[in-house]
């Protein structure tokens, strides 16, 4: 049964969104198939945007405030379990507010599509890109020229149910799972508007066709929005840069060897976006069985990421979406 029904869906007004479904679910998967990802037409709904949004930034201050000190940092460095986790997640407090995305007739039918009816959400979040004004000059200096800028490190543990980026090389979000097939997507919501000053994601369309490749990769600008990728022995590709702006309620979907980045965020304010994590379901067949067939390279990988020391600090330099 379709779950919009489920839900309670009227069934007059079901009747009149079958065939815009059925031409979303087409949609979808073809884009999948060519771009490996899905940028959503219809914005998600802006009230429940704004209001979410509101009770995010009613729990702390955006500014150095959520910093450690340098000396509280070097005192005792963690770079391992630094991010929001079961029990230390903000969206565990605001699961009542997700309903304008969870529960958004694009948004499931798109899921449904892709990853079958019964898709399973395996992680959402806040995602904080933090502005340059935010960061104590200690912790500039320390992270300048890293490849992935995740700064939960230097977050005091209290506000470390947020992840906060100061931006990110081109990379899949297939890095953080070893050996697991490329059978889920990522969902990723605009709380406010997000222009080009305000960290916007950078979307490597057809990227994913070459499949899983290890972080760094293999990628050099060869026009202001054209880049060579390869990926070893499974082949090389010319790609377009789409750089990811829109207004409150942007709403897209990209596969897990999709390359994506965000330069540092150039605003005087934060970027604030919801993450999700979406999984296929069991179902016999799903749009992403006819994505991942199309992959010249693995749809998993045994290692993931060469960037990283022993104790998760990094160990290698370098930025490309910062470099070109």
């Amino acid at each position: 049964m379709n779950p919009l029904v489920e839900r309670g869906t009227d069934m007059n007004a079901l009747a009149k969104t079958d065939y815009a479904a059925w031409s979303l679910s087409e949609a979808v998967v073809s884009d999948f198939v060519r771009k490996g990802a899905h940028i959503f037409d219809e914005r998600l709904d802006e009230h429940g945007c704004a209001e979410l949004l509101a009770q995010i930034r009613a729990t702390r201050r955006f500014d150095e405030s959520l910093f450690l000190s340098e000396a509280e940092f070097d005192a005792n460095p963690q770079h391992v379990g630094v991010n929001p986790r079961p029990g230390r997640n903000l969206l565990e407090r605001l699961e009542a507010k997700l309903g304008f995305v969870e529960r958004s007739p694009q948004i499931v039918e798109a899921l449904w599509s892709l990853l079958g009816p019964d898709y399973r959400i395996l992680d959402k979040k806040v995602v904080c890109d933090v502005p340059a004004r935010s960061l104590p000059a200690w912790l500039k200096r320390r992270i300048h020229g890293d490849p992935v800028n995740n700064l939960g490190a230097y977050v005091r543990p209290e506000h470390r149910d947020i992840t906060y980026f100061y931006g990110i090389d081109f990379h899949q979000d297939l890095i953080d799972y070893k050996d697991r097939e490329a059978d889920f997507i990522t969902l990723y919501v605009y709380l406010h508007p997000v222009t080009e000053q305000d960290a916007p994601l950078y979307l490597l369309e057809g990227s994913h066709r070459l499949g899983g490749a290890v972080f760094p990769h293999d990628l050099k600008r060869t026009g202001p929005d054209c880049w060579r990728y390869r990926n070893g022995r499974h082949g090389e590709m010319y790609l377009t840069q789409r750089v990811l702006t829109g207004e409150t309620g942007f709403a897209a979907m990209w596969h897990a060897c999709a390359l994506h980045g965000a330069q540092p965020d150039a605003a005087d304010h934060e970027r604030i976006s919801l993450r999700y994590l979406i999984g296929r379901g069991e179902a016999a067949a799903a749009g992403i069985d006819a994505v991942n067939a199309t992959l010249a390279g693995p749809a998993s990988l045994a290692d993931t990421r060469k960037d990283l020391a022993a104790d998760g600090s990094a160990q290698l330099r370098g930025n490309v979406v910062l470099e070109g």
